[in-house]
């Protein structure tokens, strides 16, 4: 028998059961996790019922950020045996099936993923490095260099430094960006400048002189996009990745007249992850991660919907 955080509903807490362990198959491994990365969706979830609709096979073990260790591998698996260190992206992008939302996630012992997904983890980086990047991590990812093609030499714009916004910043560095962040918060702002961020600016339309090729807004709150579209350079690219409010208003005149382009960008892929892997493995990634025990997810949880963690919080597993 294994252990794992049961969601039965919004309003309901999470609840530590016990359950069969899963078996390998077809296409599919088995886990045994050692880390699993608590996110602000699954706070969003436990408080608004409009995320129901995204659990629809009734109630499941949480967490979709997650790593751990090969135990079980299923008929048709070649790329992976017994053994090897891997992290999960957690959607698969042609069904739209993720883990811990479809099918049981990583807040659990032991978790049976599909082998596909399965991202081999690099010597020297850390169980814990290889949750946060599944989720947080790749999505930032995604935004920068696969929807913004930020590469060596782009003047890079990052409006949030929370934890995504430091994996971007982060990233953006080793791939030999420039980089420019600003955040409302003085301590984002400080965490910024110690990252080595070029310049951080107290306000986004401050940002404008930096003549920014792609700016990633990962706040979301509406004003902060159609800032962004005042501060990008003529034919520079804005991508639209927090969702702190659903709805902005833009300003079309300058996105005509600049010839902006302004794009979504949604989690992240297999090759998105590796991706940041390979960031990890140069040594110079050290994002703010938090760890507190497997046995503490629903504190961690109640911790993260008070606004009391910086950084990003991983739960470790004995």
């Amino acid at each position: 028998m294994m252990r794992g955080w049961l969601f039965s509903g919004t309003n309901k807490p999470l609840q530590l059961i016990e359950k069969e362990d899963p078996k390998a198959i077809p296409g599919h491994v088995v886990l045994e996790v050692k880390a699993a990365g608590l996110c602000h969706s699954d706070v969003a979830a436990l408080q608004d019922p409009g995320w129901m609709p995204l659990f629809p096979n009734g109630p499941v073990i949480m967490g979709h950020e997650f790593a751990g260790v090969v135990i079980e591998v299923g008929e048709g698996v070649e790329d992976l045996k017994v053994g090897d260190r891997v992290g999960v992206n957690p959607m698969d992008r042609e069904t739209k099936i993720t883990a811990g939302y479809n099918y049981d996630g990583g807040y659990a012992e032991k978790v049976r993923v599909p082998a596909k997904q399965c991202v081999k983890i690099p010597d020297g980086v850390s169980f814990v490095e290889g949750a946060a990047a599944t989720d947080a991590g790749i999505t930032a990812y995604r935004a920068l260099f696969t929807i913004g093609q930020a590469k060596e030499g782009t003047k890079v714009g990052i409006i949030g430094v929370g934890g995504l916004g430091q994996f971007a910043l982060q990233m953006a560095l080793i791939k030999g960006c420039k980089v420019y962040a600003t955040d409302i918060s003085p301590e984002a702002k400080q965490l910024a400048k110690e990252l080595g961020a070029h310049k951080v600016y107290d306000s986004i339309l401050d940002m404008k002189e930096a003549e920014c090729d792609v700016i990633v807004d990962f706040a979301g709150f509406g004003q902060t996009t159609a800032e962004a579209l005042e501060a990008i350079r003529p034919q520079g690219t804005v991508v639209i990745v927090g969702m702190g409010i659903l709805e902005a208003n833009i300003n079309t005149y300058l996105m005509i007249t600049k010839e902006i382009k302004l794009l979504g960008s949604n989690g992240g892929t297999v090759e998105d992850l590796k991706g940041v892997y390979d960031c990890f493995a140069t040594g110079k990634m050290s994002p703010n991660l938090v760890t507190i025990p497997f046995e503490e997810i629903d504190k961690g949880l109640e911790k993260l919907k008070n606004h009391e963690v910086k950084g990003r919080l991983v739960a470790v597993f004995e």
